[in-house]
């Protein structure tokens, strides 16, 4: 089994998978599961203990207090909007582990209603990339 910490090239960052999920899931409107799942990925990415200030989480954060708010769809932010392009507004970025990929997911679990995940959303994209990853490490360790 590949370790987390040996990464070859072609390995999914955490920076791609947000970006998968403008493309999965940007139609939707972000929520305060979103925006925790979002924070947990850009603190793992970044390595800091905070969130960086105009950041990708911070905009998240932003704009699911702005739609809990907002009366009609068509006012609220989608998660295309604050996703797109993730990986240059993140001031680092790491490949996605299934670590990660726990965090990530614990975040948008507790700080749902339901306590599920959705399907296409951010958790889903960062536990594919992770799985991805897995599998890019194991078969380079095989051909090695």
């Amino acid at each position: 089994m590949a370790s987390e910490c040996t990464f070859e090239r072609g390995n999914i960052t955490i920076g791609e998978a947000l970006e998968a999920t403008a493309l999965t899931a940007g139609h939707r409107p972000v929520d305060f599961s979103d925006a925790a799942a979002i924070q947990a990925a850009e603190v793992r990415a970044t390595g800091r203990t905070n969130i960086v200030p105009g950041g990708v989480a911070a905009a998240a954060q932003s704009a699911a207090t702005r739609n809990a708010r907002a009366e009609r769809d068509d006012e609220k932010t989608k998660l295309g909007e604050i996703l797109t392009d993730a990986t240059t507004k993140l001031p680092a970025d790491k490949p996605v582990t299934r670590r990660d990929a726990e965090g990530v997911i614990g975040a948008e679990l507790r700080n749902d209603p339901n306590l599920s995940t959705r399907p296409g959303g951010v958790a889903a994209s960062v536990a594919a990339a992770a799985r991805l990853n897995l599998q890019i490490n194991q078969t380079n360790e095989q051909n090695n």
